[in-house]
């Protein structure tokens, strides 16, 4: 019976689409051949070998899920278009929207070196790293939709400055956008930010449960005080969410939708007041 490397038979099989990604999987520990793990993937086995991949998770980070439960519940979508992600750490949000089709994601973050080696390498990705959000006035291109994950600053830091990273006219449907009559005016882009309490709430009220926020009261005067701010620079709210995945030591996150300019807006208090009881459910 003729044999062939691992990792060739793994590309010839369709189990990888490179050579490169197939030597990862079995580094990686996740290629099992005859029910045992390789480790090697120059190694020679049968070609009709029985070749396994373990499936690992679908993101690289958990902030993947959070996303995409955002993406689903809010009916945005990311094909084809221009991105920023701010906080972009390992990447989790930056991998869930090249997922779905982003054409080109900014990942910004003002650490060095976290963003996962499989992102680095993804030519979709321009890696700016060692940047304060705080500070960038503007993006090398306009950007139609900014996902936002900070940790250790309020989201109300950023709010005004991204939305300069928006087009300057109004244009693209798929933006978020809303017809008003005629079909004249609509959104320039879409934001989805983790709305984080433990971050957002006064320093005594995080001290107070060890840097966790369980208080429904506490969540729903950080959502107000956060997305009137939000209201205030001009962005309009059009959808709000527990996100499905509990933040460090159980902390309770809340995604939530804006688009800018505000054309219309839900009605705030309705929201919060909503989304505080299905966080509690």
């Amino acid at each position: 019976m003729p044999k062939i490397r691992l990792d060739l038979l793994l590309v010839a099989r369709g189990l990888a689409e490179s050579r490169a990604q197939a030597q990862r999987l079995v580094m990686a520990g996740q290629v099992r051949v005859a029910g045992e793990v390789a480790l090697k993937p120059s190694i020679h086995v049968e070609d009709d070998a029985l070749v396994e991949v373990a499936l690992g998770p679908q993101f690289v980070s958990r902030g993947g899920e959070k996303l995409l439960a955002a993406l689903g519940g809010f009916g945005v979508s990311p094909q084809g278009r221009v991105c920023a992600d701010v906080g972009a750490s390992t990447g989790g949000f930056t991998d869930c929207l090249l997922q779905h089709g982003a054409a080109r994601v900014y990942a910004i973050d003002v650490g060095r070196g976290i963003l996962h080696w499989k992102l680095r390498q993804d030519e979709r990705v321009v890696v700016l790293e060692g940047v304060n959000a705080r500070y960038l006035e503007r993006l090398p291109e306009p950007v139609t939709l900014i996902t936002i994950d900070l940790s250790f600053i309020s989201l109300k830091q950023v709010l005004p400055v991204v939305r300069g990273w928006f087009p300057t006219s109004t244009l693209l449907p798929q933006a978020g956008a809303i017809e008003i009559k005629g079909g004249e005016t609509q959104a320039r882009g879409d934001l989805i930010a983790l709305v984080k309490p433990q971050f957002e709430a006064g320093r005594r009220q995080a001290a107070r449960g060890e840097g966790v926020i369980r208080d429904p009261a506490i969540h729903r005067q950080v959502l107000l005080e956060v997305l009137g701010f939000a209201a205030q620079q001009g962005y309009g709210l059009r959808g709000l969410m527990p996100s499905p995945l509990l933040g460090p030591k159980g902390n309770r996150e809340f995604l939530a939708w804006l688009v800018y300019p505000a054309l219309t807006s839900a009605d705030l208090e309705a929201l919060v007041e909503g989304v505080i009881v299905a966080s509690r459910n």
